[in-house]
């Protein structure tokens, strides 16, 4: 009887024992599986490989559903992408030539000997036409940056030569207007794309000219920390109250004080998207009658 009842104990446990070798390959199959359908979807591909109604198997058909959704959502992504850049793309070809064409008109007008009243009209639509390849540009740039057709390339460097660049572009206006532009000396560096930051501190440095009335200054200064380095742009123009600098970032977002100034509305917009696309961030500090700095921090 001790010896059946042993003999029922062994059989037993090594029916157990063979049970769990069972279900731990299963399991191990099933993971593999797992792991296997999602290198599929990382690689764009919907999940592929039978599946038997297990309980496991139930779960693996699932993720698998939701894989392939997440494929086929990606690849529609993709798709409306192109579409988008050949969209922009077109826009771009298709308004460069009539918007030329009209500023080579106003010229060809504006030498011509007419009445004072006509010579306005043309002085405004000269000026109108400006706004508008001015206002086509900064759409493309900004449509480019959002959808990810335009990707920013951050790379170490020293911050000083790309500084130095976009301050020689507009010390002839400051000059003309009156303006000190001043360029502190530095040796900082960060990471950064000197092409599309070069084009945000223009946007800065366009606005301080704008606004900074004859006499005042502008002043580029660079503050480097362990994790950002800041680049400041200070005027000493009207400032903004405090209601203005939480929409100063805003698309076509313009002061009232500013409204018949040129510009459209997208230049601050830019420069927070090219600071976001690489990491960085852009803050204004500013008060009505003691002038602004508009700060941009990049990483190190």
């Amino acid at each position: 009887m001790g010896q059946t009842m042993l003999w029922c104990l062994l059989a037993a446990a090594l029916g157990a024992l063979a049970g769990g070798l069972w279900f731990r390959r299963r399991e191990k199959r099933t993971l593999e599986n797992l792991d296997r359908m999602l290198d599929q979807a990382l690689q764009g591909q919907a999940p592929q490989g039978p599946l038997d109604e297990s309980l496991l198997s139930a779960v693996e058909a699932r993720l698998g559903e939701v894989l392939r959704t997440s494929a086929q959502s990606a690849r529609q992504l993709a798709e409306e992408k192109d579409k988008l850049k050949t969209l922009v793309s077109d826009i771009a070809h298709q308004t460069r030539t009539p918007v030329a064409n009209l500023l080579l008109y106003a010229q060809l007008l504006e030498e011509q000997d007419l009445t004072p009243q006509g010579r306005a009209c043309v002085q405004a639509l000269e000026g109108q036409g400006e706004k508008l390849r001015d206002l086509i540009q900064a759409l493309v740039k900004t449509s480019r940056l959002e959808t990810g057709i335009l990707a920013l390339h951050p790379v170490p460097a020293p911050v000083g030569p790309m500084l130095a660049e976009a301050a020689a572009q507009f010390a002839p206006r400051a000059v003309e207007k009156g303006i000190a532009l001043t360029l502190e000396p530095t040796e900082a560096a960060a990471r950064f794309d000197p092409k599309w930051t070069g084009e945000a501190v223009c946007n800065l440095l366009d606005n301080a000219v704008k606004y900074t009335p004859a006499g005042g200054r502008v002043t580029v200064s660079v503050t480097p920390y362990e994790l950002f380095c800041r680049i400041d742009v200070a005027d000493t123009g009207p400032g903004l109250g405090e209601e203005e600098q939480a929409k100063v970032f805003q698309r076509f977002y313009r002061a009232p004080a500013a409204r018949d100034r040129e510009g459209v509305g997208i230049g601050l917009y830019l420069v927070r998207q090219i600071a976001a696309g690489q990491g960085g961030y852009v803050k204004v500090d500013s008060a009505p009658g003691r002038g602004s700095v508009f700060s941009l921090f990049l990483p190190q």
